[in-house]
């Protein structure tokens, strides 16, 4: 299932973006601020009980004195947000009590058939604290919380996940391999996607700030079954323009979410910029299989070293990708495309690979033979027992007298060994390091 989305709204000064960082952690924002509008708008992601969500912070709805028409352009991002989350979280202040502006956001949101949790904010006396006006809200029980002490967050937190519940599971045949094609605007997403059916069914446009959903394809090849997810262009924040273009960003990023197999594609004449190591940073973080997919190559001059050279300059810039193989093509020549299918066989093949325990723990009492773990003020780390728990991505459970002892470095050593025995090419490997006794 993809990640959730769920929107913050509220009055101004109603502490909706202290709520918002106090669930996030205050973890670097992926898009983090909206032009043309008073209040910059955040997302992030948050996670609750295992479960992973994007989190939106709307800013302020502004009333014009005692007018209930909102700003046009304000309504219209938080409607957007809206329309966008599966849950919204609407942020009332408990000290300043109920107010006509409260009741008109209400309007608002019952409109829009989400479910809706009422948090009353800025409550510093539970004892005390009476909720009866905000019953008058018509969107069920409040909750009572405080941001900016951190109190009754999990109670808030713990009803989202069960009001999530609804969410349907996506229906897909296990042996259908979901590709999402990702990047900045101009690179060739739709005309890849286009290539590979032999016709137009996606259309092709760079115009900027369109609101697109991910569109997804069904396609066989070789007798295996496919969805290629074309997304939106992914740009610098600076350089959007059109307000709502903002939001088809956090559909790509669910596109990743629901993804098998990321496709990162990379203009040839550019190669790899600042934005292109942002979404490869987001399909590395996402656990997705990956492919770095190098488009427009027909139009570099080339000769017999180009390639490697390129392969070298991508391996230095997404340095934290070490594993994800490169393709080189032409969506506009077609040129070695129908190729990538072998590889999104293969990465996808390699995410689902498991390692028998019993081999597992043979080949981690070799590696630690041949390079022990380093010492600590004497102590020395003694890894005790591993198992695969997880695949796509896999996951790998270590079982150790000590975890403060389990460097970095050597958890680096760990990995380099896995992938140089088992492979698992195309995919981020997870480490998880626990005491003896702890699961």
């Amino acid at each position: 299932m993809p990640k959730p989305i769920i929107a913050i709204v509220g009055r101004p000064n109603v502490g909706k973006s202290t709520l918002f960082n106090r669930i996030t952690g205050g973890r670097a924002a992926i898009v983090d601020d909206m032009p043309g509008v008073t209040r910059d708008r955040l997302y992030r992601e948050g996670t609750w009980l295992n479960r992973s969500f994007t989190l939106i912070d709307t800013g302020g709805l502004e009333f014009e004195d005692e007018i209930t028409s909102i700003s046009n352009l304000v309504k219209m991002q938080v409607q957007v947000a809206i329309d966008e989350a599966d849950l919204v979280i609407f942020v009332v202040d408990g000290k300043a009590g109920l107010t006509p502006d409260d009741n008109t956001i209400a309007t608002m949101l019952r409109k829009s058939n989400k479910p809706i949790i009422l948090a009353v904010n800025k409550v510093d006396n539970f004892s005390i604290f009476e909720d009866y006006d905000f019953y008058a809200l018509g969107l069920g029980n409040p909750i009572a919380i405080s941001a900016e002490h951190k109190t009754n967050i999990g109670d808030l937190l713990d009803q989202s996940m069960a009001a999530l519940t609804h969410l349907p599971e996506e229906e897909f045949e296990e042996d259908n391999i979901k590709v999402a094609v990702v990047g900045k605007p101009n690179v060739g997403k739709s005309s890849l996607i286009n290539k590979i059916l032999g016709e137009d069914r996606v259309i092709v446009s760079n115009i900027p700030g369109t609101t697109r959903d991910a569109i997804d394809t069904f396609f066989e090849h070789d007798g295996q079954k496919y969805t290629l997810i074309d997304t939106a262009g992914m740009r610098r924040r600076a350089r959007i323009e059109n307000p709502t273009e903002r939001y088809s960003v956090i559909r790509s990023l669910k596109a990743i979410d629901r993804s098998d197999v990321a496709l990162i594609l990379i203009d040839a004449l550019e190669g790899v910029t600042e934005q292109d190591k942002k979404i490869a940073g987001y399909v590395h973080e996402a656990g997705k299989s990956s492919i770095v997919v190098v488009n427009k190559w027909d139009l570099v001059t080339k000769d017999n070293n180009t390639m490697n050279e390129f392969d070298k300059d991508i391996r230095e810039e997404l340095g934290f990708m070490q594993y994800t193989p490169t393709a080189y093509i032409s969506a506009l020549t077609g040129q070695r495309v129908l190729k990538l299918f072998e590889l999104i066989k293969f990465v996808s093949e390699q995410a689902n690979y498991r390692i028998p325990t019993p081999i597992l723990n043979d080949f981690i009492r070799d590696i630690v033979a041949f390079t022990p773990p380093p010492t600590d003020k004497g102590k020395k780390l003694k890894i005790l027992y591993v198992t695969q728990f997880a695949v796509k991505p896999p996951r790998f459970r270590l079982f150790v007298n000590d975890p403060e002892l389990f460097h970095f470095s050597y958890k680096r050593y760990v990995e380099n060994q896995l992938r140089k025995a088992f492979g698992f090419e195309g995919n981020p490997i997870r480490l998880d390091i626990s005491k003896r006794g702890e699961t």
